[in-house]
């Protein structure tokens, strides 16, 4: 079990909701700085309210783009990237586009990565890859697409998809890139076991709506 002390700064805080409100944004970032999160997680349009609450903080703003089905064109996904770091976003993250990713057109998956990069110059850019749609050697594949079109993570799920983080998901994301991309498991992560054993296999960020619960249940253990 990994230390709760260690714990939080490893997660991502997450409210991806499509009726959050600002007043739950607000509440989100209040409760990421009494547990000194990595970051919180938001929609692009809570960027620069997110911004706003946590000012003078080493809590950092998260959000996602081409969010949730990845199926925007690579030009709107670098305009929004682009547009979420002028607002103060630190972290990108970039869902791809799982039908071409289904046809096998890695090149073209490189390609968006590259073409976010190019546009918004995010400080870190994590690419969703929705693993519960690949097979290995698919998701070996995309690995490779991420790692040559220069993002910084790979990330499991959306967290809307048909499944979330696994354990075994994360071991074989951790056999494709090593040390040279960090992991973010995301998904249906509800506790302190499960976030503990994601990051035993290999993940270097967990993202989790439950990150509260997560640190409370890790004090209980008192590992």
């Amino acid at each position: 079990m990994i230390q709760p002390s260690a714990l939080a700064p490893l997660i991502d805080h997450t409210l991806l909701k499509a009726d959050a409100t600002k007043a739950e944004i607000e509440a989100l970032c209040k409760e990421a700085l009494a547990y000194r999160f990595y970051s919180v997680c938001v929609l692009p349009v809570w960027v620069e309210d997110a911004v706003s609450f946590l000012r003078g903080s080493s809590v950092k703003v998260t959000t996602v783009i081409g969010f949730p089905l990845g199926g925007n064109l690579p030009l709107i996904k670098a305009k929004e990237a682009e547009k979420a770091v002028k607002e103060g976003a630190h972290d990108i993250d970039m869902v791809i586009c799982l039908g071409k990713a289904k046809e096998h057109k890695f090149r073209y998956i490189k390609e968006e990565i590259e073409a976010v990069i190019k546009a918004a110059k995010p400080p870190c850019l994590k690419v969703i890859l929705e693993t519960c749609n690949f097979d290995p050697e698919e998701i070996r594949s995309l690995c490779t697409a991420s790692k040559e079109g220069g993002a910084d993570f790979i990330k499991t799920s959306t967290g809307f998809g048909k499944g979330g983080a696994l354990v075994e998901t994360i071991a074989l994301l951790k056999e494709c890139v090593g040390g040279q991309l960090g992991i973010k498991a995301s998904g249906g992560i509800k506790n302190y076991s499960q976030a503990s054993s994601l990051l035993e296999a290999g993940a270097t960020r967990i993202g989790s709506s439950a990150s509260v619960f997560l640190m409370k249940e890790a004090a209980e253990f008192r590992v």
